[in-house]
């Protein structure tokens, strides 16, 4: 009589190296998805920062068109709320090569006085 011997089968599962590839791989991928992810929110931010300082541009620009004066050449601030947040602005107003115009730059701030947006528009007589 021969010893009969239990046969090894293949076992069923993952080896220890295939596991820790695919966490290798998840944990990568994951990575990326939270950098991505932050990058969109600091985007976000900037879109909403930038959005309410062209308002408030476009506010105290509009509000010396409809005031139908010829502005005087020189330098001014001004203040705008949106959002819920405060920003500062630098008016500053040029002579143009035409003395019947004027060039009007409205610059807004942050809170930390780093500029956003400026604007500009020609004013006439």
């Amino acid at each position: 009589m021969t010893a009969h011997r239990p046969q090894r089968g293949t076992a069923a599962g993952f080896t220890l190296i295939e596991v820790l590839v695919a966490l290798a791989i998840i944990a990568v991928t994951l990575g990326a998805g939270i950098k991505a992810a932050g990058a969109l929110t600091n985007n976000t931010q900037r879109l909403v920062e930038v959005t309410a300082a062209q308002w408030c541009a476009e506010n105290q620009l509009t509000g010396l068109k409809l005031s139908h004066t010829f502005p005087s050449v020189g330098d001014s601030e001004f203040s705008c709320d949106q959002f819920g947040a405060g920003y500062k602005g630098k008016q500053a107003t040029r002579p143009t090569p035409n003395p019947n115009f004027r060039r009007v730059d409205a610059q807004i701030f942050n809170e930390d006085d780093q500029p956003v947006l400026t604007l500009s528009t020609i004013l006439p007589r």
